[in-house]
């Protein structure tokens, strides 16, 4: 951005709530999602947290902290797809997700929501990326910011996005043979 782009940005002074998209085959993308959570609790705004695919019994590291925290958090999948015994039923949960979350949305009770792995349900077919889109443009409190994470997000929701980023995997301890660390992956 440019000091002249800054400059008319700052005269402007347009407030909004954003949407957000984290994607790409990188990690991070819910990390960076949970790092605005707590930068919004330390704010004192209010924050919610909807994991897509995370499993209601999950307890990772994040689980923990929010509980401690006594941040709203939601595990409403099943686990990972890739491991379903039933995909139909982690399409259903999934499709209850985005249920939940528009009640969430629409209460206008949060100032930060996170739909985390959200874009899994666009990706297989579950959740409609234009009917989403559609929904938010006229349910969505204007000073509502929402972070939405996951591989694969659709154009349309890039498009629609106000601001997007793009994890890009260079290297992995994985491919070294090295597992998932507890407090850093999970």
């Amino acid at each position: 951005m440019s000091e002249e782009q800054r400059q008319v940005a700052r005269a402007k002074k347009i407030k909004k709530g954003l949407i957000i998209v984290n994607t790409g085959n990188g990690k991070g993308k819910s990390t960076a999602a949970f790092g605005t959570v707590l930068r919004a609790w330390g704010r004192g705004l209010r924050v919610c947290v909807i994991q897509f695919i995370k499993a209601e019994t999950s307890n990772y590291g994040e689980i923990q902290a929010a509980r401690k925290l006594q941040i709203e958090w939601h595990s409403l999948g099943d686990g990972f797809t890739w491991l379903s015994k039933d995909i139909e039923k982690t399409a259903d949960r999934a499709r209850h997700a985005w249920t939940f979350a528009q009640e969430k949305i629409a209460s206008g009770n949060y100032d930060l929501i996170v739909l985390d792995e959200m874009t899994y349900a666009f990706h297989h077919g579950w959740v409609d990326v234009n009917t989403l889109i559609a929904w938010l443009k006229v349910n969505k409190p204007a000073m509502l910011h929402l972070i939405i994470t996951g591989r694969n997000a659709p154009q349309e929701l890039i498009a629609y996005a106000d601001l997007v980023t793009e994890m890009k995997l260079i290297k992995h301890p994985f491919d070294q043979g090295v597992l998932a660390q507890p407090g850093i992956e999970f």
